[in-house]
């Protein structure tokens, strides 16, 4: 069974009127999967050791610092934070590290974690593009610390280039990233030229396309490139940042996927899930701000991955 992660809590992360990254998406994403049959997963906070597999001591005590002190944005970059923030921020990555547990354990087949706020643009040292800390980083890392996993595999198909994860794992050698995304758009990372250092060259793979690509060109790199790496990688566990805001009339990007085109990239994933990793796969929700897109691409995707 298809497990889900959906803490409300993570609603009180509260942004302001207007703001894209809104309470609302939550509803719109959970809502959509009313009628499916999916197991749910309990919700907890993560906690300080859990965070520092991947965030700075000196940086997730200023995060808490702020967030406690009444700041209105963190001053390492443009994340909106009210006073719930740290506690939705705790939650969405707890209930993501619960889905790991229930994966790797075979209580479940695969998951899906919905929360917010999102978390692949969070660097080791700093808080960006909406992002406090970055939930499918720590979920590798927690894989690996708890459970022994080896190599992991993060796939990340939001139309903003994870600049975070890239940044976490650009020296491991034990983590693949691979990411399709706009360019040139925020954050103006993700280059083709951009593979890895040290141990971790050739450890990322970058696909950037302008805007008005679609399904040709990103589910084209999705077979024709990551499922060559992933033969190469031979994952133990399947993690993707789930970004639908690579929809088509998302008002933070320009790419042009349909619903048919996320339960293809969805089926594709579950296919070097199976062939590696013993089906082990979770998926956290990262952009997507069309409510009306989100809730369809979000259904069309757990749909794909049952």
């Amino acid at each position: 069974m298809t497990g889900l992660a959906a803490d409300p809590i993570c609603k009180e992360h509260l942004t302001g009127p207007q703001h894209p990254e809104q309470p609302a998406r939550f509803d719109a994403a959970v809502g959509a999967l009313r009628g499916l049959e999916l197991a749910p997963i309990q919700p907890r906070l993560a906690n300080h050791d859990e965070l520092a597999l991947c965030h700075s001591r000196q940086y997730i005590q200023l995060a808490e610092r702020e967030i406690q002190e009444g700041f209105h944005e963190l001053s390492t970059g443009d994340t909106i934070v009210s006073p719930k923030s740290l506690d939705a921020a705790l939650r969405s990555t707890g209930g993501a590290l619960n889905a790991v547990d229930a994966i790797v354990e075979k209580r479940i087949s695969n998951a899906i974690s919905i929360g917010r706020p999102p978390g692949h643009h969070a660097t080791t040292t700093r808080g960006m593009g909406f992002c406090i800390f970055n939930t499918v980083a720590i979920a590798a890392r927690y894989a690996q610390k708890k459970h022994g996993i080896g190599r992991v595999l993060i796939a990340d198909w939001d139309v903003h280039h994870g600049n975070g994860t890239q940044d976490i794992f650009y020296t491991d050698g034990t983590v693949f990233f691979f990411s399709t995304h706009q360019s040139p758009w925020y954050p103006g990372t993700g280059a083709r030229g951009e593979r890895g250092e040290g141990p971790g060259e050739g450890m990322t793979l970058n696909c950037p396309f302008p805007a008005g690509a679609g399904r040709k060109e990103i589910l084209g790199a999705f077979q024709e490139q990551l499922m060559t790496a992933a033969e190469q990688v031979k994952p133990e566990l399947v993690l993707i940042s789930a970004g639908f805001d690579s929809r088509i009339g998302d008002p933070l990007g320009q790419f042009l996927l349909a619903d048919d085109d996320f339960a293809d990239l969805t089926r594709l994933m579950r296919e070097i899930a199976d062939k590696h990793a013993g089906g082990r796969l979770l998926s956290v929700l990262e952009g997507g701000y069309n409510l009306t897109g989100l809730a369809a691409a979000v259904r069309a995707h757990v749909e794909a991955l049952q």
